[in-house]
């Protein structure tokens, strides 16, 4: 693959994921969707997005995946959805992506990775970025809904770290997609008396599933092979800064302080993690 074409696909991913958090909070503040039913229909095109490219690009019609990884699939779509009903854009996919490179920080450590002054730094900067954006105060979040949030960062680092290993993500994505779709019905019975869809909804909650989600992790998946394991996580962190900046031009959210420093904190924080194999990375 060109470096040019590497570009290009990586940066649609990157934008794909940014698209998630303002689709879902453009539909969860614009419109009267609830965010059950967004999740639900989020996961359905996703699926059918997913098994469409795995029939068409690969000519097969079997899929892979397994329940726990789509239980995890699942429980991060569904918590997305109910912290953006209190959360801005910005501040969503902040707390999404510094919880999931937390986790994901975490099990290396719990697996033995040793730590320098440097990481252990950078872990202390990410979680001190978590706690100041948490802080009691007037352009604080709500602490329901980042929890909810930190819960779905939480589940989808799981996901991602069950799935490493995987030898054809697309089919497997797509199969952990389809097996989540049972789960949201359930949790549609559950939250029955609150369904409520309306066309502007729907359409947001289409557009999240089948193209930020379907389209962008295939895209995603794609481009993994050729960035070494360390420059795709430090790649991501980019994410939480065009969802910021797209919540600002496109919602009209304000970009407060604590937003901010708390991004500064965050970012530079996880990136410290990353540093020095991130340096080899370059020279190689």
């Amino acid at each position: 693959m060109s470096k040019l074409r590497l570009f290009f696909l990586t940066s649609f991913s990157l934008i794909a994921f940014a698209a998630n958090s303002l689709l879902c909070r453009l539909a969860l503040k614009g419109t009267e969707i609830d965010a059950s039913s967004f999740t639900s229909i989020r996961l359905f095109s996703g699926a059918f997005t997913l098994w469409l490219l795995v029939c068409i690009t690969q000519r097969q019609t079997i899929i892979s995946g397994n329940w726990k990884s789509a239980f995890a699939l699942f429980v991060y779509a569904a918590c997305f959805s109910f912290a953006y009903v209190g959360l801005t854009a910005a501040t969503g996919a902040l707390l999404l992506f510094g919880t999931v490179q937390i986790t994901m920080i975490g099990f290396g450590i719990w697996k033995g990775e040793r730590l320098d002054f440097t990481k252990f730094f950078g872990i202390i900067l990410a979680f001190g970025g978590l706690v100041y954006l948490l802080l009691p105060g007037i352009s604080s979040p709500s602490l329901f809904s980042s929890v909810f949030m930190m819960i779905a960062g939480l589940a989808w680092g799981i996901y991602s770290l069950r799935g490493g290993g995987s030898k054809n993500p697309t089919a497997t994505t797509a199969g952990n997609f389809i097996k989540a779709v049972p789960f949201s019905i359930i949790l549609n019975i559950f939250t029955f008396e609150k369904i409520n869809i309306n066309s502007y909804g729907f359409i947001f909650a289409i557009l999240s599933g089948a193209l930020a989600s379907g389209v962008g992790y295939a895209v995603w998946y794609s481009v993994l092979p050729f960035l070494k394991s360390t420059k795709a996580s430090v790649i991501q962190l980019i994410v939480p800064v065009i969802a910021s900046l797209g919540g600002v031009i496109l919602i009209a959210e304000p970009l407060t302080l604590r937003i901010i420093v708390s991004s500064v904190l965050i970012l530079f924080g996880i990136a410290l993690v990353f540093f020095d194999r991130f340096q080899s990375t370059l020279k190689s």
